[in-house]
This record gives C-alpha cells, sequence and structure tokens, in this order.
C-alpha cells in the first residue's frame, strides 16, 4: 500500500488507507480485546500503517487496545494519531453506570474540556502512558468546534513546543466542519488536519473552503467518515441507515440510493466508489476507515483496491449527484 508524506513534515508518511480505532473503545457496542487485535493484525497484513485514536474513544479504551496491538511491531514502520481537548477526569462515583457518549465502557471518567498550554500536555503525556510510546507521530485538536479562540491561543503553541521537543511529529485538528478547519490551515502553524463527513460522495462541502486553502498553505488533509456515519457503507443504503450518527433524512436517503443505482451501472458499488471518490483529490493524503474486527478490516481493504472507471464520475455529475467534479491528482 502506497503512502504519502506530510507536505512539511517529509519524515511522517501515511499509507492511502487508514485504520481508526474508535470501535476499538466500544463505540456502540462491545468490542472485545481479541476482536480488535485481530483487526489491527488484519489492517498490517494488508500493509496499512496508519492508526488513529483519542482519548475520547471509549474513556481511553481505544489508546490502550491500539497501543497493545502495535507493541510488538517496529516502531518506524507505523504512524499513530491520537488527539487533545479532552481531559479524562476519574468520576469513581459513576463507574456503575454506562458512558453516556456512544461507548459501551463504565463511566469511570468524565470529560472536561480543555485546550489550555497545561491541558494539552497532561493529555498528552496521559495518551503516551496509555498507548505505551515515547512519541505520538500526529497529534490533532479534537473537535473545538467552541473553543477556537483557546485552541488558536494555547493549544497550536503548546503542540508546536512538543513538536519542537520531538514529543509530537505533526500536528493539526479534527473536526466534523470544514469551514473551521480551513481557519486553522489559514491562521495557525498546523501541518495535517483530519476532516470527518464533509467531503465524502454525498457532500463535498470542504471543496469550498478547506481542500483550496490546504493545497495553498502545503497541508496535508486527513478525511474520516467517508461513509457518512454509515450512509454509504453498504450497497444498497437501508432505511434505518444513519448520517452524522443520527436516522438518515428521507431526501438524503434518496440520494444516497441514486448514488448507489448508477454505481451499480458502472460495476461499482456505493462503498467502492465513495472510498476512491476522495483519493482523488491532491489535498488527500489519507483516508481513515473504522473497523471493529478482522472481518471488517478485509472488507475495507478489498474495498479500497477496487478501480472505478473515470466514467462513473461524469455520469454522477451528469445526474446532479456530485456537487463538484471529483479532483484529480
Amino acid at each position: 500500500m502506497s503512502a504519502r508524506s506530510l507536505p512539511l513534515r517529509p519524515t511522517v508518511r501515511l499509507t492511502e488507507l487508514g485504520l481508526g480505532a474508535a470501535q476499538g473503545g466500544n463505540l456502540y457496542r462491545v468490542t472485545t480485546d481479541e476482536e480488535f487485535a485481530a483487526a489491527v493484525d488484519t489492517a498490517w497484513q494488508a500493509g496499512i500503517r496508519y492508526f488513529d485514536t483519542a482519548p475520547h474513544y471509549g474513556l481511553g479504551l481505544s489508546e490502550r487496545r491500539l497501543g497493545a496491538a502495535l507493541r510488538h511491531r517496529p516502531r518506524h514502520e507505523y504512524v499513530v494519531s491520537t488527539k487533545v481537548g479532552r481531559l479524562l477526569v476519574p468520576s469513581p462515583e459513576d463507574a456503575h453506570r454506562t458512558d453516556p457518549e456512544g461507548f459501551e465502557v463504565p463511566a469511570t471518567h468524565r470529560r472536561v474540556w480543555d485546550f489550555s498550554r497545561d491541558g494539552v500536555r497532561r493529555s498528552i503525556e496521559a495518551s503516551l502512558d496509555r498507548l505505551g510510546l515515547d512519541r505520538i507521530d500526529i497529534v490533532y485538536l479534537h473537535d473545538p468546534d467552541d473553543h477556537w479562540e483557546q485552541a488558536a491561543d494555547q493549544a497550536v503553541p503548546a503542540l508546536v513546543e512538543l513538536r519542537d521537543e520531538g514529543v509530537v511529529g505533526a500536528i493539526g485538528a479534527g473536526m466534523n466542519q470544514s469551514a473551521m478547519l480551513a481557519r486553522f490551515v489559514r491562521e495557525t502553524d498546523v501541518d495535517v488536519v483530519m476532516c470527518a463527513g464533509r467531503y465524502t460522495l454525498l457532500e463535498q462541502g470542504a471543496a469550498g473552503d478547506l481542500l483550496p486553502a490546504a493545497e495553498r498553505r502545503g497541508v496535508g488533509v486527513v478525511i474520516a467518515g467517508v461513509y457518512n456515519s454509515g450512509l454509504l457503507s453498504r450497497d444498497h443504503p437501508p432505511a434505518d441507515a444513519y448520517y452524522n450518527y443520527q436516522q438518515a433524512p428521507p431526501a438524503l436517503l434518496a440520494r444516497a440510493r441514486r448514488l448507489a443505482a448508477v454505481c451499480e451501472t458502472y460495476g461499482v458499488t456505493l462503498p467502492q466508489a465513495a472510498l476512491a471518490f476522495v483519493r482523488r483529490h491532491p489535498a488527500v493524503i489519507s483516508t481513515v476507515v473504522g473497523v471493529r474486527d478482522a472481518a471488517q478490516a478485509t472488507e475495507t481493504v478489498r474495498c479500497s483496491a477496487v478501480a472505478v472507471p473515470d466514467e462513473l464520475w461524469a455520469a454522477l455529475t451528469t445526474a446532479g449527484l456530485l456537487a463538484v467534479g471529483p479532483a484529480r491528482r
């Protein structure tokens, strides 16, 4: 599997496909240690060397599991990204409850928003311990939507310090919107950003702000949420498909089904086209897909390897199903 370097950090190289480890934190339902380890093993065997996690994912469980799964592998061969902005504060009085933010884990900690310099350093120290690493290749500010001032004025400089110290390889922000990511690219010293759900086969809002800004500034873009929370993840979107972590609105469900129908006429499935579409843009350096077990990892790799004919993009544009024509490297 080929790899691309971050434009400003040539020592950080990302494979075109990355493994997202939210499911390793028991997102929505329990995943066993063995299932997640098998997912990492399968991804590794397929050539994937980029792995993304966060303290938010299962209150640290994802980081611990990912660290354990990678521990016996050569450190120079893989890239790990994690995130800052949500400190995990012990909450033993709630340990009998289940985490209220979508992860099937005991609520032994609560998340506290903190993009201060001290908060960033404390978060990185805790992540290093959970991952069992002495450095982290990429660190993203995690969902700073309501915290621009503190994130830009304190968190970014703190990450720059850690980058200069060699504790962190590259820095950026990860969000479910493109406008503020574009602002981080234009106004701060970031190397890479992760955009979830805003540049997909279903919607291309990031093509109007983030992607042009990233190209101008030489900042890499990692695309996550390529299936829009599941709406594009099946050959034929079901009535109960999710979009943005909620039930998909009827209009978007109908649009996804129209996309699937056109794809089918070209011998391509909807997930295959979804993965291929985002990779065509020159600013996109990797696509991260969340997987839970070996079967999901295998299917993701299989879909990613399918060659999609150029005629499909023209047909989708003509049908009014692509807001912008697909860029091409």
